[in-house]
């Protein structure tokens, strides 16, 4: 059984008003890099830059993560060559503030390993977090900084993210297994 949870028009105003507390927290946008983390994170990231720009006439960079190898329960994985796969090898990050973006925040795992990546490529000032859907069940201590939803939910549930440049929709649904 699936629910809807967000439409476009929520999704849309969602990443907008975390384009807004990005601006706010960070005191504009100077030295800001957005890091989308594949694959769902890197359109969303894409979208927030755009609204950066229409608000403060900048552009900002935008890097796509690829965490595949720095997953922690991925063993068989050569790590001597992570640092190049990542797809942050052409990005500065020395110095910046760093906006980590992802679709859900759910174990916390994912943005460890994200954040392993990223600091194995440069070392930035700050790292903040921004995801659409936090849906809770931590087993790390990671928080977002900006959040477009909190949706509490159960371990037997899902939290599906569809984007228009992937699924041709926007929308947030939660899938009861």
């Amino acid at each position: 059984m699936e629910k809807e949870i967000m439409d476009a028009m929520a999704m849309k105003r969602a990443l907008t008003r975390i384009t807004y507390e990005i601006i706010e927290r960070n005191k504009g946008v100077e030295d800001i890099v957005l890091i989308g983390i594949k694959t769902r994170g890197v359109f969303l990231a894409k979208r927030i830059a755009e609204r950066l720009k229409q608000l403060e006439e900048i552009d900002i960079p935008v890097g796509e993560l690829d965490i595949a190898e720095y997953r922690d329960d991925i063993h068989a994985i050569n790590h001597s060559d992570r640092k190049s796969n990542t797809g942050l090898a052409d990005l500065d990050l020395q110095g910046k503030t760093v906006v980590l973006i992802d679709d859900v925040l759910y174990t916390g795992r994912t943005i460890r390993a994200a954040m392993d990546a990223i600091m194995d490529v440069d070392r930035p000032d700050h790292i903040s977090l921004a995801v659409l859907v936090d849906r809770g069940h931590r087993e790390l201590p990671i928080r977002a900084d900006f959040v477009g939803k909190n949706i509490p939910t159960a371990q037997n549930e899902k939290i599906n993210v569809l984007v228009h440049e992937i699924d041709d929709e926007d929308l947030v649904s939660l899938e009861t297994k």
